[in-house]
């Protein structure tokens, strides 16, 4: 499937779509003046999500968007963790799930706080690769 870039603000999504635009970021200006450990939680996560197939990494004001048809991953910086957010076509329970959302759709979204890389554990990668097996492709 091609990527279309939107000509306003040169956003890649996996289909022409409306949105608000409002450029992205690159990585790099993203993460200029954050703390190291947030740069390291991106890296483990994006590492582990690209090793799964194509998708798109959004940098933007507020974090940083996971896409492939959709939105499924994304991680917002908070004062004192990183907050991961992922989409799953079922409610998971763990001890580690801080927050879920249930949507009007078969999805609910769920919340993890991130304070190292080391907290992309089996579980965390587990969680990411249902997300992109169900929403991004």
């Amino acid at each position: 499937m091609a990527i279309w870039s939107c000509p306003a603000c040169g956003r890649e999504f996996w289909k022409r779509q409306a949105h608000v635009c409002a450029p992205a970021l690159s990585v790099d200006a993203y993460f200029s003046g954050r703390p190291a450990v947030e740069r390291e939680i991106f890296e483990a996560v994006r590492e582990h999500i690209e090793s799964l197939g194509p998708v798109i990494v959004e940098p933007v004001g507020v974090g940083i968007l996971f896409k492939g048809k959709r939105t499924f991953v994304e991680l917002r910086p908070k004062t004192k963790w990183v907050a991961l957010s992922f989409g799953l076509n079922r409610r998971a329970e763990h001890a580690r799930i801080t927050r879920t959302t249930k949507t009007d759709t078969a999805r609910t979204y769920h919340g993890v706080r991130l304070t190292s890389a080391a907290d992309i554990d089996d579980a965390v990668r587990e969680w990411l690769t249902e997300s992109y097996v169900e929403l991004a492709r």
